[in-house]
């Protein structure tokens, strides 16, 4: 492949890179500026929470890898998005309440979205297999941690469904088809796709992880 492929390639990479992270910050913005309205927080709190959703996990990762400042908070796009995403949801509530269960909808797309490009920021930035995993599944559940805090409920991965392994899924078939030298967009796509089908499906059919056990008997079904 000659020098100016290459360059093309990389270019396209990039591009791609930055489509999905804009996608995933609205997803999850809009997840964010949901749960938030239902709390009854004002249009500031509304847009806070949507941009702590948006970009917390991002951030995280950014610190991480040392790619200072966080995309997060340097690029004026993550915030607009987020923005954008929050007067949506504020001015379009008629719409988002026909949704079904809004929330885990456009969570579940983000987090397909973050667990992907998490992973993808890992590896361009130098780092190995299983340090992109888990930047990959950190900055998919990071956001909704940090949404589960500020309005005072239990995380979602510290719950039975399935959240956190969801993202996992995506993360390891995102690396691995990287070692494997599967297409980008093929990979990405494959990855999102059976992100977004497990959580979907463990919504709908109930699917959820096992439950500690006290040994007293208590915490069993």
């Amino acid at each position: 492949m000659s020098v100016h492929e290459l360059t093309l390639a990389g270019v396209n990479d990039h591009s791609l890179f930055t489509a999905l992270d804009l996608a995933g910050t609205f997803a999850f913005a809009i997840s964010g500026a949901v749960a938030a309205r239902d709390r009854g927080l004002d249009w500031f709190g509304v847009i806070v929470v949507a941009f702590t959703v948006a970009c917390g996990g991002g951030v995280l990762r950014d610190l991480a890898i040392g790619a200072v400042p966080p995309a997060g908070l340097s690029d004026w796009r993550y915030l607009a998005v987020a923005t954008a995403a929050a007067f949506l949801t504020i001015a379009a509530n008629a719409l988002v309440v026909r949704l079904a269960d809004p929330v885990r909808l456009f969570d579940s797309l983000g987090l397909g979205l973050f667990a992907v490009t998490g992973a993808q920021k890992a590896i361009m930035f130098g780092h190995n297999a299983e340090v992109a995993v888990l930047l990959g599944v950190a900055t998919a559940v990071g956001g909704g941690v940090a949404r589960d805090v500020l309005l005072n409920r239990v995380p979602a991965i510290l719950q039975r469904d399935i959240y956190a392994l969801a993202a996992l899924v995506a993360a390891v078939i995102e690396v691995g088809g990287l070692r494997l030298g599967w297409m980008s967009g093929w990979r990405t796509w494959i990855a999102l796709m059976a992100c977004f089908a497990l959580r979907y499906l463990s919504l709908r059919y109930k699917w959820n992880l096992p439950r500690a056990i006290r040994s007293d008997g208590f915490g069993s079904e």
